[in-house]
């Protein structure tokens, strides 16, 4: 994990403002939504993406890498190679 050196304070409804160099870096954008994990003590914030990473079809999606990939276009892969 590659730390910022960025230090936030969270306000009293327990909000927290992410730096825009993050957000820009992230692809994060108004109005996204965020997946939160916790990891052996950690938060995880993550861009929640719900659907295909190729496609952005949400049917019949298989997580693989910590990526989401639609059954298509598992299947064109295998085709490509």
């Amino acid at each position: 994990m590659k730390s910022t050196g960025m230090v936030r304070r969270m306000d009293e409804l327990g909000r927290i403002v992410l730096p825009a160099e993050i957000r820009q870096s992230m692809g994060i954008e108004p109005k996204d939504s965020l997946e939160i994990f916790t990891d052996e003590g950690r938060i995880v914030l993550q861009k929640y993406q719900p659907a295909c990473i190729f496609c952005n079809s949400a049917d019949n999606v298989h997580l693989y890498a910590g990526k989401k990939i639609c059954e298509a276009c598992i299947q064109s892969l295998k085709q490509q190679f």
